[in-house]
């Protein structure tokens, strides 16, 4: 008879003492429980003692979070949380160094569990490391421990961060600001600034005084991979809570100190290989300056501005100079008024007479603008030579600038997401963006011509341009899919991606619809299916046995923490834990939590999950809920939550699990992976087929012949 669900199995240790082999009733209060495991070993003051965990994070037992105990668990007999608050708070205030020391590196390590933090906080004892880093003069070991300390317990929210002294926040700047202080204690003190600019306006303000931009730009310059990560963490932070106008300001001062060339030579292409954590930074970097587009992009031409009407003015003169300046002093308004209108017909406007009209489509704006005044003045010959090309053509031929600068500055800005929030995962960001200056202009002036040459290649008239347009979006997309290093190395691969390579690609890909569309084919297909399904629930399983590294995200940042997760070999168990950064692949052994597939009730994802509940419902979080999944386990429900790192991971898992629990896998994935084996398969076994019809419908088979006498007789050669 299997044990009640209400009892676990469970060892007691003790220092010096023979371990309990217990069962644990979880309906009995935990004071009980301790009496009883005190008696036994003839310990008085119960009350005095609680239960820890021996592997792992080392968490106290409460009666919150004691359903998490599972079968097998080893506990440890240790100090109850209030008596190890108040012992490590009278510790840290003694005068010997060595007590001190060794109470602030205890405080440390136990910060992290909340039972301890509450205790240790509801003593005051952010006070007294208040004091330490105030009035102490040190900056080695047991400042380093004290810092560690203060984040740890500050990452339970019971404390706000505005509630910071200057002092303290004074003494924390100074550290970052030191030229010789341990990397350790940089390291920390950065952390802390990260955290607490996002909180209120009046400290980012602080901060951002008192930690200079030229400063952080020299601890990106160290070799020290880690004080450069959290040196760029906060100067993300920062950028992320300025306003639209204090972002402009300090990404232009940035580029005046070479920023890009900087991260794109000592950072991309350093010998060290990039973390997730820094490829999300870069990330974010990419989008906050390409965001910095939006506010042109929105605003439509007001055909009052002055200032606008000449850089619109400015296009024709630099196109048609050599044509129109002599002779237009000698010509009556009216003549001049026609001239302008024919030139602005020439350069590709809709509406000649008054070309304003074409810009004020938001989006793009004012940028599509500021994109054809940028390709006239520095690239002007190109310029010329693609106006004066196009205004030699017949009229039905040419390729119109303005209407192509207009829709083409549209698609960039489609592409590279301008105007839509950073994600809180994503790690995407372009090489070759940080190798160049005015990186979105110099991409418009190599894609604008990419059109000329497209438009050419298609011998495309008018009524083609969205067609050319189309094929225009593709090369781009598919080009920067390769994710060049420099736009050098886009141009050159972009304009070999021709309107023929083009053709060839979709046509590939519409022959493999056709062959694949035939009914003998489609009943083919219906026969492979449900072997190659078993391939690809072998493959995910396989994929969950390798195991995955998450990465814990909070409502109020970004979290340095990871944990790994992996099925058994079996596939009866989940193994999970956390781990130190840079470990990739931990063996199975180090997980020390587990829960076993027995117990899985079934899967949640996106809003349905309880970790997603808890986060606001802004835009910034779209990203979190496309990747987000939990597991529900036992019989009280637990959750096990997750964040994927990518979405190719999410729909590994999401498929895994439910191959795990025998229902179907349901992840866009399933159907990608099945479509890619169904093709190759389909293609292996119609190979002798090829370059002959498959008929809709077998050839009828035909009559019974009359008589059989046209068998061979065996029985004849056998005598």
């Amino acid at each position: 008879m299997p044990p009640p669900k209400d009892v676990v199995k469970i060892a007691i240790q003790m220092v010096g003492a023979i371990p309990q082999l217990i069962e644990l009733h979880q309906t009995k209060p935990l004071a009980s429980v301790l009496k009883d495991v005190c008696d036994a070993w003839s310990l008085p003051n119960a009350e005095h003692y609680a239960l820890q965990y021996v592997d792992g994070r080392q968490t106290y037992i409460t009666e919150s979070n004691r359903g998490d105990i599972k079968n097998g668990s080893i506990l440890r007999l240790t100090t109850s949380p209030d008596q190890e608050a108040e012992r490590l708070y009278s510790g840290i205030q003694s005068n010997n160094s060595d007590v001190k020391i060794d109470s602030l590196k205890k405080l440390a390590s136990l910060s992290h569990d909340v039972t301890f933090a509450q205790e240790f906080i509801n003593r005051n004892g952010l006070k007294q490391i208040f004091y330490i880093v105030e009035e102490g003069n040190d900056t080695g070991e047991m400042l380093a421990h004290t810092l560690k300390a203060f984040m740890e317990l500050m990452e339970h929210d019971f404390v706000s961060w505005e509630t910071l002294s200057a002092a303290f926040i004074k003494k924390i700047v100074s550290y970052v600001n030191m030229s010789v202080v341990d990397a350790s204690i940089q390291q920390l003190s950065l952390s802390i600034l990260e955290n607490m600019v996002p909180t209120s306006r009046l400290l980012f303000e602080l901060v951002k005084k008192e930690v200079t931009l030229d400063r952080l730009l020299a601890h990106l310059q160290v070799t020290n991979v880690q004080l450069q990560l959290k040196a760029m963490a906060l100067l993300i932070a920062l950028l992320l809570a300025a306003t639209d106008a204090e972002r402009r300001d300090m990404m232009e001062y940035l580029r005046g100190k070479n920023i890009r060339q900087f991260i794109h030579k000592n950072i991309i292409h350093s010998f060290e290989p990039l973390g997730d954590e820094m490829a999300h930074y870069l990330y974010v970097l990419q989008s906050v300056s390409l965001n910095l587009c939006e506010r042109r992009m929105r605003t439509s031409m007001d055909p009052y501005s002055q200032e606008q009407r000449d850089l619109l003015q400015s296009l024709r003169q630099t196109a048609f100079e050599s044509e129109s300046e002599a002779p237009a002093s000698s010509f009556s308004t009216e003549r001049r008024r026609s001239l302008c209108a024919k030139e602005f017909r020439k350069l590709g406007f809709m509406n000649n007479s008054n070309p304003a009209e074409d810009l004020r489509r938001v989006p793009p704006g004012l940028l599509a603008l500021d994109n054809m005044v940028y390709f006239s003045r520095h690239t002007s010959n190109a310029y010329s030579r693609f106006v004066l090309e196009n205004s030699s053509r017949e009229d039905k031929h040419e390729c119109p600038f303005a209407r192509s600068s207009i829709q083409l500055t549209l698609i960039l800005c489609e592409i590279l997401h301008i105007g839509e929030p950073c994600s809180e995962t994503a790690q995407a960001f372009y090489p070759m963006f940080f190798g160049q200056d005015h990186f979105f202009e110099e991409l418009f002036c190599i894609c604008i011509q990419l059109v000329n040459k497209t438009w050419k290649e298609m011998r495309a008239t008018q009524e083609d341009f969205d067609k050319v347009l189309q094929v225009v979006r593709e090369q781009i997309t598919r080009t920067l899919s390769l994710k060049p290093t420099s736009l050098e190395l886009f141009k050159t691969r972009v304009n070999a991606l021709n309107y023929s390579e083009i053709l060839k690609l979709r046509q590939t890909e519409r022959l493999h619809q056709e062959e694949t569309l035939a009914v003998p084919v489609l009943e083919l297909r219906e026969r492979l299916k449900p072997e190659l399904l078993g391939l690809v629930r072998q493959q995910r399983l396989l994929h969950l046995c390798e195991g995955t590294l998450f990465r814990k995200i909070s409502s109020r940042r970004r979290q340095d923490k990871l944990w790994y997760c992996r099925l058994s070999p079996n596939h009866k168990v989940l193994h999970y834990g956390d781990v130190e950064e840079g470990v990739h692949s931990p063996p199975i052994e180090s997980l020390l939590e587990k829960i076993p597939i027995a117990d899985m009730k079934m899967v949640l994802v996106g809003k349905e999950c309880p970790h997603t509940k808890e986060k606001s419902s802004g835009k910034q979080n779209k990203d979190v809920l496309e990747l987000a999944f939990s597991i529900v386990y036992d019989m009280e429900e637990y959750c096990l939550n997750f964040v994927a790192p990518t979405r190719y991971e999410f729909c590994l898992w999401t498929d895994g699990l439910n191959v795990l629990l025998g229902k179907e896998m349901t992840s866009e994935r399933t159907q990608t992976d099945l479509d890619v084996l169904l093709s190759m398969e389909l293609k292996l076994r119609l190979l002798d087929l090829e370059n002959i019809s498959i008929p809709d419908a077998p050839p009828p088979i035909p009559k019974p012949p009359s008589n059989l006498n046209f068998c061979y007789d065996f029985s004849h050669a056998e005598q």
